[in-house]
């Protein structure tokens, strides 16, 4: 295996083959249809064909192509289950089987960016790589005082593989929409490419991860590792031991999944009132069961890992999702009308129902209404399906909705987390959450008070 970008050529080429073969298997689904076979079923077919092709690819070139893969994986539960079956094991593949840097790249980059005697930092160095992601590699080591550290070696060539990734992508976005039901893929991959720079990075990654660390301190339900050293290209971190989501969400227990999926839930809203910052990356590779919550031995935590992605929120969380939840919840059409309007939701040449907006978004935010709640990949389909159909009114609304820029990625995060909580299977208690950590969701009594006395 060659570094990255490897050859440009071979890149392009492996992509740009993605489209030919989707075209291929559409007129071979047209052929089954002629021939009697039910449409249902040869969509099915067609979606499986297509996804184990497209992860296939996306596999082998890492860059761009395995950060779109990864930010897809997290809605493979909206997909029907003989379908995501597969679709699960390529993604499963995708994340684990990454081929890793040579030995000798890895040395190449730490002896220009830690110095000729970077050995003498570490007690102990494994040259196998511990895990493999889009853009680097992580190998497990001793710091030189004892500390057990995670080190992140970016890939060479990482910026340009991504870029020219997610730009060859982008030019058949519309092909890959039928993968995920009611999903948008092209502003996915807008949003990938606008936040390359950020995500090489490896400074600002430090940066959110300590203020992360530090806020997370001694919290008994979230551990956040703390940041050794940084240099360009090479991030050092401690190092945690857990069980990774992805292997909860395949075989772990209903209490393990329950569990895991209130932390999630805990960690999504608290993150941004407690710190300023948006974890922005929640697939389940960077996520890790942890003993000893605050229930004892027994009990779990959630360690969080990859801060290369974060949404600065100074403020927290905008109260305006809070507030239009609520009154969502509440009934208030109107109300919930006009600060879609104020928000840039609804465009000024564009005039909707109300009331037909409150029945678009009441079964999405079910969740909310409930003390607890099951997320499953059936409701995730159901949602999917009724926003997928074209010849449903929801459909309809939803491609009338618009989606401003400042709640792109806050957009995006929900969806991807509650893709995880669906592929978990758990019962979670979300309103708790919402009332303790969402701006504007838990009405005010003083403020209320003081109005009427206004």
């Amino acid at each position: 295996m060659s570094d990255l970008p490897r050859k440009a050529v071979t890149r392009t080429a492996k992509l740009a083959a993605l489209p030919i073969g989707f075209a291929g298997r559409a007129t071979w689904g047209l052929g089954k249809r002629i021939v009697g076979e039910s449409a249902e079923l040869v969509g099915r077919e067609l979606q499986q064909r297509t996804a184990e092709q497209l992860f296939k690819v996306l596999g082998e070139l890492k860059g761009g192509a395995m950060k779109f893969g990864q930010a897809l994986s997290v809605f493979e539960s909206a997909l029907p289950e003989e379908v995501a079956g597969p679709y699960r094991a390529a993604l499963t593949k995708l994340q684990e089987a990454a081929p890793p840097m040579p030995t000798r790249t890895v040395h190449a980059v730490l002896e220009e960016r830690l110095g000729a005697d970077w050995r003498e930092l570490f007690e102990e160095f494994e040259d196998k790589p511990s895990a493999a992601a889009s853009i680097g590699q992580v190998h497990r080591a001793v710091w030189h005082d004892g500390r057990e550290v995670a080190v992140k070696v970016q890939y060479p060539g990482a910026g340009e593989a991504l870029l020219s990734d997610l730009g060859q992508l982008s030019r058949f976005a519309r092909l890959l929409g039928p993968l995920i039901p009611g999903m948008d893929i092209k502003p996915l991959i807008t949003e990938l490419r606008d936040r390359v720079s950020e995500e090489l990075d490896y400074a600002l990654e430090a940066e959110a991860q300590q203020a992360h660390a530090e806020e997370f301190a001694g919290d008994p339900d979230v551990v956040v590792p703390a940041v050794v050293h940084q240099c360009e290209q090479v991030l050092v971190t401690e190092w945690i031991d857990g069980i990774p989501l992805s292997e909860v969400i395949a075989d772990g227990t209903q209490e393990q999944r329950d569990r895991a999926g209130q932390l999630l839930a805990h960690f999504l809203f608290s993150g941004p009132a407690r710190t300023g910052l948006l974890h922005a990356d929640p697939h389940p590779g960077n996520f890790r069961l942890l003993p000893g919550g605050p229930g004892g031995a027994d009990d779990w935590r959630l360690g969080v890992l990859d801060f290369g992605t974060v949404d600065r929120l100074p403020g927290g969380l905008p109260a305006p999702i809070g507030e239009s939840l609520r009154m969502t919840l509440d009934g208030q059409a109107d109300a919930v009308y006009q600060m879609l309007c104020a928000e840039g939701f609804v465009k000024e040449s564009v005039e909707l129902d109300p009331d037909a907006v409150l029945d678009y978004l009441l079964p999405i935010i079910e969740p909310a209404r409930v003390e607890e709640f099951t997320f499953t990949r059936g409701w995730m389909r159901g949602q999917a399906a009724r926003i997928a159909d074209p010849r449903s009114p929801a459909y309809q609304l939803g491609k009338r909705l618009n989606l401003p820029p400042a709640y792109l990625l806050i957009h995006r995060v929900t969806l991807s987390t509650i893709g995880v909580l669906c592929q978990l299977g758990s019962t979670v208690r979300l309103r708790e959450e919402l009332e303790e950590w969402l701006p504007g969701f838990a009405a005010d009594a003083e403020a209320e008070e003081g109005a009427m006395e206004a």
